[in-house]
């Protein structure tokens, strides 16, 4: 957590306790939950009226209305977004439904059935997309900028890693230039509802309830409207965990089956696969500069890994050009020390 917020953490207390007061959990138990990559955090409720979860959300950091409005959105189309019970947009606080700790992720650590969980992740993303009300919901699009914007990170900050130093603005031009080049061969396709988080640590199993309805989704307050290829390569090319090559292959057969995906899926799914490694190589390295959270570096050589895999399609050739030529040891180990960091955080950087 940063200074700023540890020293705002007394008043904020006070602020949760309030919100909790309000909601008849004045008595309850407070447990706070590990946090993840943003400023969010969370909070399980113990002996209050009914189980449930306080989302703290800075209201100068982030916004909870997409996360009810999504959320809300999501029950609708019969899927399982957790319920929420009451909402302070001022103070930035949501009580929610808490649907447990089974996430994927821990359910694989446990030995679960790894197939039966991605073909039940796939069945769910799916009817997400078959649903005829899927993108009539008030978010905005997967533009193009935004897009080029996520990839430049990777030069903005995995770069200046490896190199010590900030990068020249004439390579980052040529970088999105490469990306240019990418997007604009790709055929027009249709949009659905984006999620952009898609993968085990962010689905759940939830006992009692059938079908779909089984899967629990959480981190799904940024979703976009964008190409249906984006969380279907989130999840099968997941750069928290190897997913091995033949359940990736059976699970985008069926996938397929399921949805009939136009024509040009698979260029989408290759340069999405590849933009979405761009942006995590980039965003784990700000999360250790920036926010002190170096947790995430650990995850890179596998991200080094996908994204190298998808530098060999066609597709992609563009940005792989840029690499060889602008980049070319850009898979070596990243040596990361206190040293290099501290120079990095000082730098000027674009901004957030």
């Amino acid at each position: 957590m940063s200074n700023q917020l540890v020293n705002r953490e007394p008043a904020r207390a006070h602020e949760r306790a309030s919100f909790l007061a309000q909601q008849g959990f004045a008595g309850a138990r407070v447990e706070a939950l590990p946090a993840d990559a943003s400023f969010r955090r969370y909070f399980r409720l113990h002996a209050g009226p009914r189980p449930a979860l306080l989302m703290d959300s800075p209201p100068d950091r982030l916004d909870v209305r997409p996360f009810v409005t999504v959320a809300t959105h999501l029950r609708r189309l019969g899927l399982s977004a957790p319920e929420p019970f009451a909402v302070d947009t001022v103070r930035g606080l949501v009580l929610v439904e808490d649907f447990g700790d089974a996430t994927f992720t821990r359910l694989l650590a446990q030995g679960a059935d790894e197939r039966a969980l991605y073909q039940l992740a796939v069945d769910t993303l799916a009817a997400l997309q078959r649903a005829p009300m899927a993108i009539s919901v008030a978010v905005p699009p997967y533009s193009r900028a935004l897009l080029l914007t996520e990839a430049s990170l990777l030069v903005e900050w995995f770069w200046p890693a490896h190199h010590r130093k900030l990068v020249d603005p004439v390579l980052l031009d040529s970088w999105r230039a490469a990306w240019d080049e990418v997007f604009d061969a790709l055929p027009p396709g249709p949009t659905t509802l984006v999620l952009r988080d898609y993968h085990v640590d962010n689905l759940m199993r939830l006992d009692g309830r059938d079908g779909i309805a089984a899967c629990g989704l959480l981190d799904f307050q940024d979703s976009l409207l964008g190409s249906p290829a984006y969380d279907l390569v989130s999840l099968l090319e997941d750069v928290r965990r190897d997913v091995p090559d033949a359940l990736a292959a059976e699970m985008r057969a069926r996938y397929g089956a399921l949805v009939a995906p136009a024509a040009g899926f698979d260029a989408w799914y290759a340069a999405l696969g590849a933009q979405r490694q761009a942006k995590i190589l980039g965003l784990f390295v700000r999360l250790a500069v920036r926010d002190g959270k170096h947790a995430y570096l650990r995850h890179l050589p596998r991200s080094a890994r996908l994204l190298a895999r998808q530098l060999d399609n066609p597709v992609l050739a563009p940005v792989a050009r840029w690499f060889a030529a602008n980049f070319p040891d850009w898979q070596r180990p990243l040596e990361v020390d206190a040293a290099m960091l501290a120079a990095l955080l000082v730098a000027p950087r674009p901004a957030a």
